[in-house]
């Protein structure tokens, strides 16, 4: 990952926000996962976030944007992942050591 792309990250993250939406993701998704299922509903994400809907979809385009997250519409819902291979890149430029 070179730095432009880092910066990108970072500053898409320094939004108190989006940060607090993407760690609800993160969240949603680790207790989907452990569940056999890592898909987390942008709706259930929005009932647990003191924010409007429109806000929500703006943040969760910088999101995407930085390729923090992936976003997929199923019908009339929004189901967002978290990028894990950018979560690594990140990780590795760094210099966080995974297990």
């Amino acid at each position: 990952m070179d730095t432009k792309q880092l910066a990108k990250v970072m500053k898409a993250l320094s939004h108190p926000n989006r940060l607090e939406l993407y760690l609800e993701i993160a969240k949603k998704q680790e207790t989907s996962y452990q569940a056999e299922n890592d898909e987390c509903y942008v709706s259930d994400i929005m009932s647990c976030l003191n924010i409007g809907a429109p806000t929500i979809s703006h943040h969760l385009k910088e999101l995407t944007n930085a390729d923090l997250i992936v976003t997929e519409r199923r019908g009339k819902f929004v189901i967002a992942r978290i990028n894990q291979e950018t979560m690594q890149q990140v990780k590795q430029a760094l210099g966080i050591k995974t297990e």
